[in-house]
């Protein structure tokens, strides 16, 4: 690839500014909140169109039978297909188009898509509408600048990917759609910034863990058994024991932030006791002596662990708090595991987009791991493809947080990356 077609791509790519902040707009205008899942298929349909216009074929699919899919939320994802002049290898820029919940505290609209001080705001600008508006703009500049390219181009967005991507990602994997005789380079447009490749990601083990008692009138306690005061026992122990021990377990991953390169659990959630009523009910709770408490626990984990172990440091656990209660019964659950996973540095799309962060930014890009999982999981352990990485436009730091945003600049950088990568890898 030469410096003309490098200038008249980047070219390209500025001179579709305004169109990459409309489409990044739109997109964030329509709501994909997860959970349910909602307007999955009107946003798939507005790309079917957009894309269409553009030369793509287009399909849409539903996951039927994945987790969560359903008549009222069905889980909808679309892929596009560009075919170049003559047969050869397929880049494929996967992005999801589902959002989390809006949360308290915006100061301004959160599916507005405000522009302000150079930057888009709304629920999903950073993560990642952002960086599906740029693969958008990336590849229909790079087709309109070498139509006599080799290969194909494919655009995927896909659902469910902020609750493990089992509707999304993994269903099409299933479906072969990621099988490496079909695609051979796939770019993740995650918020990682514009000068970061992301090569991977680290493990996840989620677990419900339930203590049982004995129900009683609460005025007499003890004629029962109380799962909430056994659950103390368990959140002690691990606050005493689990949490310093995870302390010394370090990554020779590079994961961001720094906080990430050991190993971290977080409480996701507790329950206990009576159920929490309906909104607006004003009565009392009954008074009943707790005989169920549970919570949900989520252990990121280092690709030097190994999860059998990971799960052995829990049950051990909770194994000491039995020989110390009596009365204590417990029961533990899987939920959900990933393998932690790395693209090596020196994988074709890893070198491909590290020159032209290069030739775009003028510097040497930083090679990072996020510290959660993203759809890379499913392609690499479902797909079997290795040759994958994330990079893309906005801070991952904003991601899920109120007044969330994308920089347009930063943007129209990391479109002109995708393109600079697409015409090496299929011009070159």
């Amino acid at each position: 690839m030469g410096d003309a077609i490098e200038n008249r791509l980047q070219t390209a790519v500025d001179a579709r500014r305004d169109d990459l902040v409309a489409l990044c707009r739109d997109l964030i205008r329509i709501p994909t909140l997860n959970p349910p899942g909602l307007n999955y298929r009107e946003i798939c349909g507005y790309l079917a169109e957009r894309l269409a216009r553009s030369g793509f074929g287009v399909e849409l699919v539903r996951a039927e039978g994945a987790p969560a899919d359903s008549s009222k939320h069905p889980r909808w994802n679309i892929i596009a297909r560009h075919e170049g002049a003559r047969p050869g290898e397929c880049v494929h820029f996967n992005s999801h188009h589902d959002v989390v919940e809006i949360g308290h505290g915006w100061s301004v609209d959160p599916f507005e898509g405000v522009v302000k001080g150079g930057r888009i705001y709304g629920r999903g600008a950073c993560d990642m509408k952002g960086g599906l508006a740029a693969s958008v703009i990336a590849a229909e500049a790079f087709i309109a600048t070498c139509p006599n390219y080799t290969g194909a181009v494919e655009i995927s967005a896909t659902a469910d990917e902020e609750s493990g991507g089992y509707g999304g990602v993994a269903h099409l994997a299933e479906k072969g759609y990621f099988d490496p005789a079909r695609v051979q380079h796939v770019i993740i447009p995650e918020p990682l910034n514009k000068d970061r490749i992301c090569l991977g990601h680290r493990g996840v083990w989620w677990a419900e863990i339930e203590t049982k008692g004995r129900i009683a009138h609460g005025s007499m306690p003890f004629l029962g058994d109380s799962a909430i005061r056994h659950m103390g026992a368990v959140l002690e122990e691990i606050e005493q024991t689990l949490y310093p021990l995870l302390a010394t377990k370090h990554t020779a991953m590079p994961v961001v932030p720094e906080g990430a390169r050991q190993s971290t659990l977080n409480i996701n959630s507790i329950h206990g006791g009576e159920p929490e009523q309906e909104p607006g009910y004003t009565g009392l709770p009954a008074p009943c002596v707790a005989d169920r408490c549970r919570i949900i626990l989520d252990r990121r984990f280092l690709i030097e662990e190994d999860v059998t172990e990971v799960k052995r440091e829990v049950t051990a656990l909770l194994e000491r708090v039995k020989a110390q209660r009596p009365s204590f019964q417990y029961e533990i659950r899987d939920l959900f595991e990933v393998q932690p996973t790395m693209t090596e540095r020196d994988a074709p799309v890893v070198k491909t987009v590290a020159q032209a962060i290069e030739k775009v930014l003028a510097k040497q890009p930083a090679y990072v791991v996020s510290p959660g999982t993203y759809d890379q999981k499913h392609i690499d352990r479902i797909g079997r493809l290795k040759n994958c990485i994330a990079y893309g436009p906005g801070i991952l730091d904003l991601a899920h947080q109120p007044d969330e945003w994308v920089g347009i600049d930063d943007m129209l950088d990391s479109a002109k990356v995708m393109a600079l990568t697409l015409a090496e890898l299929l011009t070159g």
